[in-house]
């Protein structure tokens, strides 16, 4: 049975998630979408030399990264572009490749490894835990065409989500103690104009990503 045909299907597809934003079932997604905001942040604090100390996610869709060290500058500006960037990877990846199972059972294996070193609290870590293990039982039972389905919501929700995050965060409700409202008060400018910088890199991202794979159409089956 086909259910999606070339690309275009998906980006509906992925329009009708954020018509339904607001509605209970796709709190998951909006959660998982926190936890790459969140796992930017850390990932960056390690990579510039700091140590996470824990890394959390809310029912409320909330999340929180606590560290010592590393470039603020660059922990602070990861997390935004950081989650556009694991978007458009997962989406290239399920578009460009073959490799749809790996690449799914590969993501599951990083949350549970990031669930091991740095959550503690109990949502969070039975968030964590059954996203990472749930992703791997996709690589394993459910064949490629669904596993590539899957990864390209995932990523285009992740990445086409991103400027609408960081409008209503930064731009929106400025006031908000947002990473653009830090950034500014300890290294200058305005969360405004973080805020609105980070969005016109992300639309640059998203366009460029766009660009690159609408490039080639393809069909998605149901074998």
């Amino acid at each position: 049975m086909r259910i999606l045909k070339g690309h275009w299907q998906l980006l509906l597809l992925t329009a009708t998630v954020f018509a339904f934003w607001q509605t209970t079932a796709l709190v998951p997604l909006k959660i998982l979408v926190v936890f790459f905001h969140e796992a930017s942040h850390a990932i960056a604090t390690i990579l510039t030399g700091g140590e996470v100390v824990s890394l959390s996610v809310s029912a409320d869709q909330g999340g929180l990264v606590l560290s010592r060290g590393g470039s603020r500058f660059w922990t602070l500006t990861a997390g935004y572009l950081g989650s556009l960037v694991i978007g458009v990877m997962l989406l290239i990846a399920a578009t460009k490749t073959k490799l749809d199972r790996q690449v799914m059972a590969l993501t599951g294996v990083i949350i549970l490894i990031i669930a091991g070193f740095h959550v503690r609290d109990v949502f969070a870590l039975g968030f964590t835990i059954g996203t990472g293990l749930a992703m791997i039982a996709a690589a394993v039972m459910l064949n490629h065409n669904i596993n590539d389905m899957i990864l390209r919501v995932i990523g285009l929700t992740s990445m086409i989500y991103v400027p609408f995050d960081i409008f209503s965060d930064t731009i929106a409700r400025s006031n908000l103690r947002s990473d653009a409202r830090m950034l500014a008060e300890e290294f200058g400018g305005t969360t405004v104009m973080w805020g609105g910088l980070w969005l016109g890199i992300s639309l640059a991202i998203i366009w460029w990503a766009l660009r690159h794979v609408l490039g080639r159409s393809s069909n998605l089956t149901l074998r």
